[in-house]
Parts: structure tokens; C-alpha cells; sequence
């Protein structure tokens, strides 16, 4: 059974000082139609990503079977992105409960989807620095 009761509490995008947050839930044409998100962003996904990932992909999806070949990997590595993902608290011994825990897109690449799947690895956001947004050559 789904306990998820809305949908949407996973799509939304944030900002601090430092960082972009976007919800693993949102799909790429989401985040071109939120007026929030960062134009330069925009231009990212319809100029670099079009060709890596279909819009109704999900940010979730698209990162969990992301890989070091692709050309969206070298984007994400660019922006200096980093995940936020829900998993097991201890995979071995299948403990009660998640711990929520932050990776780096070089260290969520290294691990297998197959392996993500044992850690019940949830991914619930991406965070995107705001200097290597501004910084990233278009």
C-alpha cells in the first residue's frame, strides 16, 4: 500500500544562500513551467539535458539510474549537485526505520542501482550550488 497522501509535498523548488533545492518528485517539464526556477537552470535542461532525458522523467528516476558516461553526469558534476536520499538505517541487518543522508553525484553514480535498491535508497531532492550555477559556462 501507497501511505504517500499527497503527491505534490515532493515537488517544490527552494532556495537559501548557497543552494537551489529541487523535490525528487518533480519531472523536468515541471520545473520549466515553475516561474521560480532559475532562468540559467531552465536553459540547462533545454539546451544540455533534452537529449539525456525525456521532460516526463522524474528528478528521482533520472538520478538513481544516472552513470558516469552521460553527458547529463558531467552537467550535474558541473553544478556541483548533491543528493538528498532516504534509506535503510542499516541495509545488513535490515533495522527498522530510514536515515537521511547526503551525496555528493560522484559518490551516487559509484553505486549500483541494484545496490541503491538494497540500501532502499529513497532520493528525495537535488541541491545545486548557486556559485556553480552562476559560474557554468552557456
Amino acid at each position: 500500500m501507497n501511505n504517500i497522501v499527497n503527491e505534490d509535498d515532493f515537488k517544490y523548488y527552494m532556495q537559501d544562500i548557497e543552494r537551489h533545492y529541487f523535490g525528487g518528485r518533480y519531472n523536468y517539464k515541471e520545473i520549466l513551467d515553475n516561474e521560480m526556477t532559475p532562468f540559467k537552470f531552465k536553459t540547462i535542461i533545454t539546451k544540455y539535458l533534452k537529449d539525456e532525458v525525456d521532460y516526463d522523467t522524474t528528478i528521482e528516476s533520472h538520478l538513481y539510474h544516472l552513470n558516469k558516461e552521460g553527458f547529463d553526469y558531467k552537467i550535474f558534476k558541473q553544478l556541483r549537485a548533491r543528493i538528498r536520499v532516504c534509506q535503510y538505517k542499516n541495509p545488513e541487518k535490515r533495522e527498522k526505520g530510514f536515515k537521511e543522508k547526503i551525496y555528493t553525484v560522484e559518490q551516487l553514480v559509484k553505486i549500483d542501482p541494484s545496490e541503491k535498491e538494497r540500501m532502499g535508497m529513497i532520493i528525495s531532492e537535488l541541491i545545486i550550488s548557486k556559485l556553480a550555477l552562476f559560474g557554468f559556462s552557456i
